[in-house]
């Protein structure tokens, strides 16, 4: 392997669209829950505890998280493109096309940063010669190759602003839980309309009909994913993307499986549905409740800390793999807040070797899938809360109800139908005074108890 100095697919002519020059906006403190240079402080006690003079940030979602801003570079993402070195002490260097800088940022964040136009990068790492921190599974060799060139002692570790911005602080929390009965108001109303007339509707409609849904709320942004909007045999593909040429007619006798999230002002959302047109069939029923009882059995977890992702993994697969089936994906990731809805941290996963810690958003979505005729999956988004005896416990966040059309209840012991009523009685009584009388008759009928 050679590096090279010139992206070489470059070379080959394509059109290459202009850089991205939307501006960049600060994220509210009233959200982030802590200032700018109280999350430098935290980061700086953590380069002393290494002994480095300085840290070199390549993860727009880390910048993004310690300077407090937002961009709009990457679709669904709300980052700006960017780099920053922050030494010991002193401003730290954001490395920014400045015409993307509103006054207000720069008047924001003067007193800690010093901007600096992307092309004097790399002649500033070249003057590094102290000890600098550097992650080298999130950074390219170039940047290693410059600063040993300088002579510059590089600590190889994982971006130290990964935890604290995966755990979430108690501003955040509340963010996150408002905008998911925002979401809930609008998957709702959803619900209600595609029940009334899901037959001669497409995926691609039906994915339009839900972003409408959620862009009647001020704060909506856009979606924090591409929907996957699988009916019959499309939701049997794991991460189907509908288009015009794939984009199935929703008729009776199938299901449809619907993934999407949104991004807010002050959170990322990420819910999946499955929806039965017509009448299920048996095994559909039957594997439905198996995912759901997987649901069930991750969201009701009690768990020591230092609990990994892998050792949760198994509550969530055990009922189908009882029965001899499975799910070829991981049960759940972390989500940003305002950020990255795909956020590293810990995962539950049959590798997630992270422990889980109080503050962090992970999905729960276990699922099924009958290649060639339909999937199902089953998605909320959990918080990690710690309990009275100093164990930890999952708060699901999502409110949003789960399709009891699919649910055979006799398979359901007495627990998970507990689980299931309270569940439900929560999203009917949290959204009701924000819904319309026609869309609260809807959603008393469709969270009455089993």
């Amino acid at each position: 392997m050679k590096a090279v100095r010139q992206n070489l697919i470059d070379k080959i002519g394509m059109d290459k669209p202009a850089p991205p020059m939307e501006k960049i906006v600060l994220f509210p403190e009233k959200y982030a829950g802590q200032s700018a240079d109280k999350k430098i402080d935290i980061i700086r006690k953590q380069m002393a505890k290494n002994k480095a003079e300085a840290l070199i940030l390549t993860m727009s979602d880390s910048i993004a998280w310690l300077l407090n801003i937002r961009g709009h570079d990457i679709p669904h993402i709300p980052v700006a493109l960017s780099y920053l070195i922050l030494p010991i002490e002193g401003k730290a260097k954001w490395y920014v096309n400045e015409k993307k800088l509103t006054q207000e940022v720069k008047e924001a964040l003067e007193d800690i940063v010093e901007f600096s136009a992307e092309e004097n990068l790399a002649a500033d790492l070249a003057q590094i010669t102290e000890t600098v921190w550097l992650d080298p599974k999130r950074s390219s060799i170039w940047f290693k190759k410059i600063l040993q060139k300088a002579g510059a002692k590089i600590i190889a570790q994982d971006d130290p602003c990964i935890m604290p911005r995966a755990c979430k602080n108690e501003a955040e929390q509340q963010a996150m839980k408002a905008a998911h009965i925002r979401d809930g108001v609008a998957l709702v109303n959803f619900l209600k309309w595609f029940e009334e007339t899901n037959e001669g509707q497409t995926e691609l409609s039906v994915e339009e009909k839900l972003e409408s849904f959620r862009a009647q709320a001020n704060e909506y942004k856009e979606a924090s994913f591409s929907t996957i909007a699988g009916y019959g045999s499309n939701g049997a593909i794991v991460h189907y993307r509908a288009n015009e040429k794939t984009s199935k007619n929703i008729e009776a006798g199938s299901l449809l499986l619907l993934d999407s999230g949104a991004q807010y002002e002050d959170g990322t959302t990420d819910i999946t549905r499955t929806l039965a047109v017509g009448s299920p069939t048996d095994e559909m029923k039957e594997n439905f409740t198996l995912v759901l009882k997987g649901h069930i059995a991750l969201a009701s977890a009690k768990f020591v800390k230092g609990t990994t992702g892998k050792k949760l993994d198994q509550l969530a697969r055990k009922p189908l793999q009882d029965k001899g089936l499975d799910y070829a994906h991981g049960t759940g990731h972390g989500v940003g807040c305002y950020l990255s809805v795909h956020e590293e941290a810990a995962s539950i996963s049959p590798r997630g070797e992270e422990p889980l810690r109080v503050g962090m958003i992970i999905s729960n979505e276990p699922g099924f899938y009958k290649e060639g005729e339909y999937g199902i999956r089953i998605e909320n988004l959990v918080l990690v809360q710690e309990a009275e005896d100093g164990g930890l416990y999952f708060e699901t966040i999502t409110l949003c109800p789960i399709d009891k059309k699919m649910i055979v209840v006799d398979m359901l012991d007495e627990k998970e139908k507990t689980w299931l009523n309270e569940y439900n009685a929560r999203v009917y009584e949290t959204l009701l005074p924000l819904l319309d009388q026609s869309t609260a008759a809807w959603l008393k009928e469709a969270t009455k108890a089993v």
